[in-house]
């Protein structure tokens, strides 16, 4: 029984379950583990300040255009994302297309190829600004939505917010909106969950990292790509081993100006190699990972 300190407890809206308490069926074909690759390609607007910086604003003040930092980012759609789109078909995995959808109409050759590679589209806002500064939250979500259908003739299935940011209302308008599973949350749990939403809609919460992203090992910690190389094996080593009793999904997040650049791609090449020579591991996008958490678990009560 919960003392009335813990029913006072706000999980959000996770229902707190403990990961012994789970137990899961295996990924299709008796996999064990599933590596869930994410690329974020976003449209930064030139006329603004830069939503990150590698170099620091000079000591009069930030500048804007900041042209150093939104060539730094342009680097990405100009060559880094080539270079993933190249190692991923190599290794022969899809990944999930984490996208501004503004990139329909601003680089429309980099949704095509990832269409052409059958990579999941995942919106991610229509511009590089979070749900919290935009005005019109629900006309965001529709937009986006909207844009990639159109230009996919699919239409998506899932949502992650720019920099993860939500409001109380994001949830329920993602569930309006008829998605069906969201990475906000992902960085809670080794496997999907529910998340509770109001309008009686079914809501995953799919794995997204915050340690495995390459943001937070190259832009916010400012290591090496040895350490990124290092963080993600050792992090596959662990869920491997624990996947002997209920499977886990080890998630990478990368940015085409981050791990694109020369000096960093050979290291995230290496992890794929080390991932997928093991046995029962198989590679899948966000949508693939909710439904086969879907299948097997009951929809919870409606709150």
């Amino acid at each position: 029984m919960n003392s009335p300190e813990r029913t006072l407890l706000s999980h959000g809206p996770m229902e707190y379950i403990p990961a012994p308490a789970r137990r899961l069926e295996p990924f299709p074909g008796d996999a064990r583990l599933a590596l869930h690759v994410i690329v974020n390609v976003e449209t930064w607007e030139f006329r603004r300040p830069m939503p990150r910086t590698a170099l620091p604003p000079p000591a009069s003040g930030g500048t804007v255009p900041d042209v150093p930092n939104f060539a730094w980012y342009q680097y990405g759609q100009r060559v880094g994302i080539w270079r993933l789109f190249e190692t991923l078909q190599r290794h022969g995995v899809r990944a999930t297309l984490s996208v501004n959808t503004s990139v329909c109409t601003e680089y429309p050759e980099i949704i095509e190829r990832a269409v052409s590679d059958s990579w999941e589209m995942m919106p991610h806002g229509v511009v590089q600004r979070t749900m919290s500064s935009v005005e019109d939250e629900r006309a965001v979500i529709t937009e986006a939505v909207t844009q990639l259908e159109s230009m996919t003739g699919t239409r998506p299935r899932g949502w992650l917010g720019p920099a993860l940011v939500e409001t109380t209302q994001t949830l329920d308008l993602l569930a309006e909106a008829g998605l069906d599973y969201c990475c906000d949350w992902g960085p809670a749990d080794d496997v999907p969950f529910d998340l509770r939403v109001a309008n009686g809609r079914r809501m995953v919460a799919v794995p997204y990292p915050i340690e495995t992203n390459d943001i937070v090992v190259y832009a916010v910690e400012r290591h090496s790509a040895e350490e990124f190389s290092t963080r993600c094996t050792a992090a596959f080593d662990q869920l491997y081993a624990e996947s002997k009793s209920s499977p886990k999904v080890l998630a990478i997040a990368l940015h085409p100006y981050l791990t694109g650049t020369p000096h960093r791609i050979a290291a995230f090449d290496r992890i794929l190699e080390y991932v997928l020579k093991r046995k029962k591991v198989r590679a899948m996008t966000a949508a693939e990972i909710a439904d086969w958490y879907i299948e097997q678990t009951p929809s919870p009560p409606p709150p």
